[in-house]
């Protein structure tokens, strides 16, 4: 929905236009259901046609000014508790609290859109009128009055919380879809970029004694470039290229870890890849959570571990993916079992968490860097 300046210079969802009709016919046909009948017994007394008259024409005045409500309260509220104050007085047969019932209707509104430190200066300002209902309708009348004005301003302020709580879900939906974003775009740059690195250096070494392995290694870096573009398209939901080649491609998934084993060799590892078999198919989200741990653990692999070897094991049971990566390299930096400060790390523990899974990080058992991580089947808890 759009949005409308507030009452205290902030902004709010603007109701719908249904919404808006909704309220000025009710505001209408609750006024003129007070007023109406009041008046035409009235009418039959002495003096009474001109009272009832007046009384009227000033509760058409307040449904006319009800019109404006949504976009104006204060003016409206102003307006509609000096006629409702002036039919009362013409016509005292309409108890305050009906007189007054179009100013309840544009105080439940102005609350709605300001915080209470605004509107409870106006919610006072019609609660100084309570000795015009007990003068009026006793006891009783002032009960009814005090009981349909609080309401009418707690019913805005519920509403205006309702909408707060609205906004604020909103704005944590979209900080969790941005901070999604960043981890996509993180592992699927840094993977991809740590390829090409280490190919273009390759093709730099044997650029001329070896030219094949060299257009080789710059075919390999095309493909990684290719299949970057088309994850980041398919991610950011970019328009497609001129071409016709619109980039989508299905999520990835362990399915898809042949080709990241792939681009790893290409840059010079052995890589020893077990899929496993898949028993029991994850949820698309532990798929999809499943590569980018794998695909991180390579990237750190080519980017820190200087190491000649790789492993991956998958095996699937009842209720767990188990994922394991282990190298040979042996970086000082990582000799210490840590959570891990840096980004990759710090990622996989976040997807893992969102899943409900575990995952382990530190020295293999035999040297090396190993990742461990389990993950739930289903979506987490």
């Amino acid at each position: 929905m759009d949005q409308w300046p507030g009452s205290d210079g902030s902004s709010y969802f603007s109701p719908s236009a249904r919404a808006v009709r909704a309220l000025r016919t009710g505001s209408a046909v609750l006024v003129l259901g007070v007023v109406a009948p009041t008046a035409v017994v009235a009418g039959a007394e002495e003096h009474g046609p001109w009272r009832s008259a007046a009384a009227l024409v000033l509760a058409v005045l307040q449904i006319a000014a009800l019109w404006w409500v949504v976009r104006r309260p204060r003016t409206v509220l102003a307006a509609t508790a000096l006629t409702g104050v002036g039919l009362w007085l013409v016509l005292p047969a309409v108890s305050l609290t009906g007189a007054l019932l179009a100013a309840q209707i544009a105080l439940s509104v102005l609350s709605s859109q300001s915080p209470p430190r605004v509107s409870r200066w106006w919610l006072l300002g019609l609660l100084a009128l309570t000795p015009g209902a007990f003068v009026g309708g006793g006891a009783l009348g002032l009960a009814a009055y005090l009981l349909a004005v609080t309401l009418a301003w707690t019913g805005g302020q519920w509403r205006r919380a309702q909408h707060e709580r609205l906004v604020a879900q909103t704005h944590r939906a979209a900080a969790e879809e941005r901070a999604r974003i960043a981890r996509e775009v993180h592992d699927v740059v840094a993977h991809t970029v740590s390829v090409m690195v280490i190919q273009a250096s390759a093709a730099e070494d044997v650029f001329e004694r070896d030219p094949e392995r060299a257009r080789q290694a710059l075919r390999a870096i095309d493909g990684a470039g290719r299949s970057a573009l088309s994850e980041l398209r398919l991610l950011l939901r970019a328009e497609p290229p001129p071409d016709g080649d619109d980039g989508r491609m299905p999520p990835r998934g362990l399915t898809d870890l042949e080709e990241l084993a792939s681009n790893a060799r290409a840059s010079g590892l052995v890589v020893d890849l077990n899929p496993g078999e898949r028993t029991h198919a994850p949820a698309a989200a532990v798929d999809l959570a499943g590569y980018r741990i794998v695909q991180e653990a390579l990237t750190n692999t080519l980017r820190h571990a200087r190491a000649t070897r790789v492993s991956i094991r998958v095996r699937y049971d009842a209720s767990t993916v188990h994922l394991t990566v282990t190298d040979d390299g042996r970086p000082p930096a990582r000799a210490v079992r840590s959570p891990g400060a840096g980004r990759g790390l710090l990622g996989m523990r976040e997807r893992v968490a969102l899943l409900g899974g575990t995952l382990d990080a530190g020295p293999g058992a035999d040297g090396g860097f190993e990742v461990r991580a389990q993950l739930p089947i289903g979506c987490g808890p």
